[in-house]
């Protein structure tokens, strides 16, 4: 028995140059397109009649990206959103998922180049548009935003058990490789703007937090979004805890005042929660 269905066509690769007299903007998106609608005869029957071939979507974000620039992310999934379902009367709704590879200016001189760009990363920003016929919801986010604290950050007073060998400490390295994806309240939010003050009310409250665990840090950057940013109304956060070990140098006659740490990838703790309003 078929119980539920979606098709699409994801990794779809566009490079948009606007170009001006002497600037160029360069927008780098991978996007993704997920139908969900009435298509069951196409597997029970192999009734293709309205099936809209996937080959056809990627030729639409095409399309769509020359008649007009690409302002944000979530302006040009919604105007994906908006053309499918307004020529797909067997979809009930669709989702676009978009991320943005980030490129800056080459400074010359002390000047930005008009057509010259540097790849940024490994952050990329991120947007989701779910559309059906009676509501849109509009997400956006960051993945990758490797940030670090050597300060203001402890973990003590855990559970312990006769396997638990992990000592307190009240001073270690907090890292972590974030990923946040929130909700706008409405689909008429200024989003780049939104975006940027969202990810620096991130930024600010790491920073700022006097943290007792990953858990503490995250709720606290959480809320304050929620807080700070009227236009969100919740927020996702993913926080693997990216160890920094102090290193023994004792065997070597040296003493480590916690300022010698080796990085290790694997295994790490994996922290996440959400905060709503």
């Amino acid at each position: 028995m078929l119980t539920k269905t979606a098709y699409g066509k994801s990794r779809v690769r566009v490079v948009r140059v606007t170009r001006r007299a002497d600037r160029h903007d360069l927008t780098d998106l991978t996007v993704a397109i997920r139908f969900h609608g009435d298509y069951d005869t196409s597997y029970t029957a192999g009734d293709n009649r309205e099936v809209l071939p996937t080959d056809t979507m990627k030729n639409t974000v095409y399309a769509l990206a020359a008649r007009q620039p690409i302002e944000s992310p979530e302006a040009f999934g919604l105007m994906l959103a908006q053309h499918f379902l307004e020529r797909n009367p067997r979809l009930q709704h669709v989702r676009i998922d978009l991320t943005e590879q980030g490129w800056g200016r080459i400074a010359v001189g002390g000047h930005d180049h008009g057509h010259a760009f540097v790849k940024q990363g490994p952050e990329l920003r991120t947007a989701a548009v779910t559309l059906d016929r009676a509501r849109t919801v509009i997400e956006a986010g960051v993945t990758d935003l490797v940030i670090l604290k050597s300060a203001d950050s402890a973990f003590s007073k855990f559970l312990r058990d006769d396997l638990t060998t992990l000592p307190d400490t009240e001073d270690r390295i907090l890292a972590t490789s974030l990923t946040a994806t929130w909700r706008y309240r409405d689909g008429r939010t200024s989003v780049g703007s939104t975006w940027r003050a969202v990810r620096q009310t991130l930024l600010e409250s790491f920073a700022e937090h006097k943290s007792a665990s990953v858990q503490h840090t995250l709720y606290a950057m959480g809320q304050a979004v929620v807080e700070c940013v009227d236009d969100v109304d919740a927020i996702h956060l993913v926080m693997p805890n990216k160890h920094h070990l102090p290193v023994d140098l004792s065997r070597f006659g040296l003493e480590n005042r916690n300022e010698i740490f080796v990085a290790t990838d694997e295994p790490f703790g994996l922290i996440e929660a959400t905060v709503a309003r």
